[in-house]
């Protein structure tokens, strides 16, 4: 399974040729085994980016969160105890909808698909891109 960073959502659904080579690749070859994932907090990023004028989804942000999900039939990983309480010891830096990503992969035992240069030179997670 690979988890994806909120960013490689919005980039696969708006503007695909922002993906590396490597993570698109990834994305392709997981997508057939149906093993694609996000954290349920970068929905709420998508929403906030929407509703702050950093993203023109182009439709109603429910519909467009909706629809990226469906387009690669990414499940949705809530929040458990085990994240919640990883997230909360990641050695990361401290935006919290990151460390919930990042402990999201670490509990999953996954790799995280992400452009995110912070959470890639952290060696916390494994991570793609």
């Amino acid at each position: 399974m690979l988890i994806l960073d909120t960013c490689v959502i919005v980039f696969d659904a708006l503007a695909p040729e922002r993906l590396s080579a490597a993570a698109a690749a990834a994305i392709e070859k997981e997508e057939l085994e149906g093993v694609l994932a996000c954290s349920d907090i970068s929905l709420w990023e998508i929403a906030m980016l929407v509703e702050h004028g950093r993203l023109s989804a182009g439709t109603d942000v429910e519909d467009f969160i909706r629809l990226a999900l469906a387009a690669r039939s990414i499940a949705v990983l809530p929040i458990s105890p085990a994240i919640a309480c990883r997230s909360t010891v990641v050695p990361i830096h401290r935006d919290p909808a990151d460390r919930i990503i990042a402990a999201t992969a670490i509990v999953n035992e996954c790799r995280l698909v992400t452009a995110d240069e912070a959470l890639r030179s952290s060696r916390a997670v494994p991570t793609l891109w």
